[in-house]
């Protein structure tokens, strides 16, 4: 029989382990945040070291231009209309079409071929008829057949300026330079709520971590797509390998470790256009997150072997696990949930309102989150200096999206800890029609809403979960407290699960409006 002193002990040492497991997942994402802080520290010092190509080709090499592309009919003919305008002697050019389509892009590549070669371009068409090995595996078929010494990869939705490969090229005439990386700009920014936060979370990664850790002598890794490699490179780092999902990020960090430079352009802009649903978001999302994780159980251990500057080191270490972070995440939302019910309330000197309570909480809040808000008003400030102001509007939008994506980005994490294979789900492009919408017919014919009601189902039952705390918080009585950090906090996750699921069942139901009215339209 349990004594009240048995009971008090057995509750003491519950509250202890509990707010430990707390503090230190706190203390773990702080860590990334710290992160982040230090990335805007590294800008301010590197912002003007900016590249400068060593000299001038006397003759233009020749280039080939890879477009891998696997059932984009809606912007096939965008695209090429762009790369044939790059301003290039056509001599010293090579357009190679790597296209893995199932539907009728195939067809349209085929039509697309024809006139441009009758304009006097060097353009084929490499038709795959399995996938085997994806975008990796199509590049590799490629570059074997391949005239140029370098080569220009082109996702479909990317919209190439005319001077890129004039802005590029020089670089190259350094014989240590493996790649140039230029930034990706977004043609659809505005779009929607959606494509707004996006392009705040693609501008931090590309204006502040990729220009510090290219000019802090830092390893950095290529996008896929809006970069030229030297084909020597790839082929001394092993070449295009398939066993994971983001093989520009695997070739990249062999790529690296054999001694060849990357080269990355911050002030140079390629346009591409942005997921404008939820689906091709998470999709996107799922894909990066993976891919970065099984890139992280390949390469680390040899990253660490390698004679690689100690801070490369630590910052690729920093960029392979940051992923793990989704899973702590998730178990913060878990642990937050008996601390804001009072089913734990620390007592004695380590009080909520004590001062050693109220200076560590304050200390995890501003790691965890304000650093998160200086990087990225920072980023915007790089990438749009007249505009940047407006990202105060969105922090909270920002913040919300990024704690809404958890179940999502674990489900990646564990897919990619536990081995599942997984296909290469690529991003939905759908590009403009004349009046600058895509009609309803082509979105749903061709890309299907999500298949499976698991994730969004979870994101529901956690923003309801939230949303129940946050009731309960406001209806308890409030005192200024390092709780009231915690009240406005567990917002994020309310608004953003919400978000997430909501856009999610939205864009099921319809699809099943889409499927019914042509089953009507039918009979």
């Amino acid at each position: 029989m349990l004594t009240p002193e048995m009971t008090e002990s057995a509750q003491y040492w519950f509250n202890f382990v509990w707010l430990i497991a707390y503090f230190l997942v706190l203390i773990g994402m702080s860590g990334y945040g710290l992160h982040r802080f230090m990335m805007v520290l590294l800008y301010l010092i590197h912002r003007k070291d900016v590249p400068q190509p060593k000299g001038q080709w006397e003759e233009w090499p020749l280039v080939t231009v890879q477009l891998p592309m696997f059932n984009e009919k809606f912007v096939v003919e965008g695209l090429l209309r762009k790369v044939t305008a790059i301003d290039y002697p056509k001599d010293k050019l090579e357009i190679q079409i790597l296209d893995d389509s199932t539907d009728d892009t195939w067809e349209l590549c085929k039509q697309q071929v024809e006139f441009y070669k009758e304009q006097g371009f060097d353009i084929k068409c490499l038709h795959r008829v399995d996938r085997t090995g994806f975008k990796a595996g199509a590049l590799e078929a490629a570059d074997a057949v391949a005239k140029g010494e370098f080569l220009l990869i082109l996702d479909a939705d990317f919209r190439p300026e005319p001077d890129i490969l004039k802005a590029t090229m020089p670089y190259f005439t350094d014989p240590g330079v493996a790649l140039v990386q230029t930034r990706w700009g977004h043609i659809n920014r505005n779009k929607n709520l959606l494509t707004r936060l996006q392009s705040i979370f693609l501008d931090g990664h590309f204006a502040l971590e990729q220009t510090v850790r290219n000019r802090s002598g830092r390893f950095f890794t290529f996008n896929g797509t809006a970069g030229v490699w030297r084909k020597c490179a790839i082929t001394d780092a092993g070449g295009w390998e398939h066993d994971t999902i983001t093989e520009d990020m695997d070739l990249s960090y062999r790529a690296q470790m054999k001694g060849w430079r990357f080269v990355y352009l911050n002030d140079y802009v390629t346009p591409a256009e942005l997921p404008e649903d939820m689906d091709g978001f998470k999709a996107q999302q799922h894909r990066w997150t993976k891919g970065c994780i099984q890139v992280c159980q390949k390469m680390l251990w040899d990253i660490w072997r390698s004679k690689a500057p100690l801070k490369a080191k630590m910052e690729a270490t920093t960029h392979l696990t940051c992923n793990y972070s989704y899973l702590a995440l998730i178990l913060l939302c878990l642990l937050v949930m008996p601390i804001c019910t009072n089913l734990i309330a620390p007592t004695g000197a380590w009080h909520w309102e004590s001062p050693r309570m109220m200076l560590l909480t304050m200390t995890l809040f501003f790691f965890a989150t304000v650093t998160v808000c200086v990087f990225y008003v920072t980023a915007e400030a790089i990438v749009r200096p007249r505009r940047w102001w407006m990202v105060f509007f969105l922090l909270i939008p920002l913040l919300a999206l990024g704690v809404g994506m958890a179940v999502n980005n674990a489900k990646a994490v564990l897919e990619a800890v536990f081995g599942k294979p997984s296909e290469f789900v690529r991003t939905p492009k759908f590009g403009e029609s004349k009046e600058g919408e895509l009609s309803i017919e082509k979105r749903s014919k061709d890309y299907k809403a999500l298949k499976s009601v698991l994730v969004p189902s979870i994101e529901l039952l956690f923003g309801i979960f939230f949303g129940i705390i946050e009731l309960i918080q406001i209806y308890g009585v409030f005192t200024y407290s390092p709780r009231m950090l915690l009240n406005v906090v567990l917002m994020s996750p309310f608004l953003g699960f919400f978000y997430t699921s909501y856009l999610s069942f939205a864009r099921l139901w319809d699809g099943v409006r889409q499927r019914r009215a042509a089953a009507r339209k039918a009979a």
